[in-house]
């Protein structure tokens, strides 16, 4: 039997937007394409189309970070793509083990473990925020007294980008998928007795902010099934549209983010 997940995923714009999700035998991927705010980030649609099935087909087996290695080579040499000049995504994985529970990221996608006591593990890469931390905070102030998402915002969120270029997979800066495999070392991994993971939630950053708005219920969301989490995503965006429309509220790079969940009980999926 493979891994049994509740999932859902609501691109922000058309779709299918830039996030993608999908399941093997014993783990599961989600992965968070990165905007383009400038011309020097390309579309990552078709990058993640590639790397999504070259991390399934390896991922029950071996070290995570040499399955997301050969995952990002297999994606860059198919599709052409040179380091620097390539699309990029954030990595989100769980694997079922018999003696162990992995939960991996390297981007800022997020994954919350909840454990038996009622406490959880949160499990982010946050390397990117502090590159041009300067400009991340200006954009949000401006949203917050009510700049709104138009030009000038863009504006900010181009130059922003072009600043965090050069620190791309470079020591001291941040790692993200892309062209360059040895990005995939820096994964950051955690491993857990199988007894001690009571669920497992898998989050992109457009509905994590959500989450964490609304008192950081992540084992709620744990718990909703595939109807339920499609709803919690609407619900999510009809906010963003009636509520906060120009992010005053929740200052946010665009009005609407793709929002993708999977979510994994062991009761939903035995490891064996």
């Amino acid at each position: 039997m493979g891994l049994i997940a509740h999932t859902a995923t609501l691109p922000g714009g058309e779709p299918p937007g830039q996030d993608r999700w999908g399941v093997s035998q014993r783990g599961a991927v989600v992965l968070d394409g990165a905007s383009s705010h400038s011309p020097e980030a390309p579309d990552a649609s078709a990058y993640v189309d590639r790397l999504l099935p070259a991390i399934l087909d390896r991922l029950d087996h071996g070290d995570l970070r040499t399955v997301l290695r050969d995952a990002i080579t297999e994606a860059a040499n198919a599709l052409g793509l040179l380091p620097g000049a390539a699309p990029s995504s954030t990595v989100l994985l769980l694997r079922l083990g018999d003696e162990a529970i992995e939960v991996a990221a390297l981007g800022d996608s997020t994954a919350v473990i909840g454990h038996p006591d009622g406490t959880t593990t949160r499990l982010s890469d946050d390397r990117l925020s502090h590159i041009g931390a300067a400009q991340r905070r200006a954009y949000r102030e401006h949203l917050r007294q009510g700049s709104g998402f138009g030009p000038e915002h863009r504006d900010r969120l181009r130059e922003l980008q072009r600043s965090e270029f050069p620190h791309r997979n470079r020591p001291g800066g941040y790692w993200i998928a892309e062209a360059d495999p040895a990005a995939a070392d820096e994964l950051l991994i955690r491993s857990f007795p199988p007894e001690v993971v009571s669920w497992v939630v898998l989050a992109t950053d457009g509905i994590q902010k959500h989450i964490d708005r609304l008192g950081g219920r992540w084992d709620a969301v744990a718990s909703q099934g595939n109807d339920q989490l499609a709803a919690f995503l609407q619900d999510a965006h009809a906010w963003e549209t009636e509520a906060d429309p120009d992010g005053t509220a929740l200052p946010r790079s665009k009005r609407h983010d793709d929002k993708t969940i999977v979510a994994w009980q062991p009761a939903l999926s035995p490891i064996n």
